[in-house]
């Protein structure tokens, strides 16, 4: 059975960004810093943790005014799916792969001050 389910907890690499494309739909953008539970071994023999950074993008106003309020270094969770979105540049299609933000939350605020 197939099943498209993303669920991570990780930090906020950068201060979340409201767009309105050319059509007029409105998403809130950002990336989350995931560390990996396994310790990375690099070719120099150095050991270090390994982290994956991936794109979120919430199209749903419920995720996407949550998502506008978050920081960056806050602790969140995000639910949703992996979609790869289509978009021109120019003459050129790019594409990317994101996660489909529908559910979302801070787990922890980052320290300010």
């Amino acid at each position: 059975m197939d099943d498209n389910a993303v669920r991570l907890v990780g930090r906020i690499s950068a201060v979340p960004r409201l767009r309105t494309l050319p059509s007029g739909d409105e998403l809130c953008v950002c990336r989350i810093s995931v560390a990996r539970t396994q310790v990375r071994t690099l070719p120099s023999g150095r050991r270090g943790p390994s982290v994956d950074v991936v794109d979120l993008a919430a199209w749903a106003s419920r995720p996407r005014r949550t998502m506008a309020g978050w920081r960056e270094g806050d602790e969140v969770e995000v639910e949703g799916a992996l979609r790869r979105r289509f978009y021109r540049v120019g003459e050129r299609t790019m594409s990317r792969v994101e996660v489909e933000v529908t559910g979302a939350r801070v787990v922890r605020r980052a320290a300010t001050g």
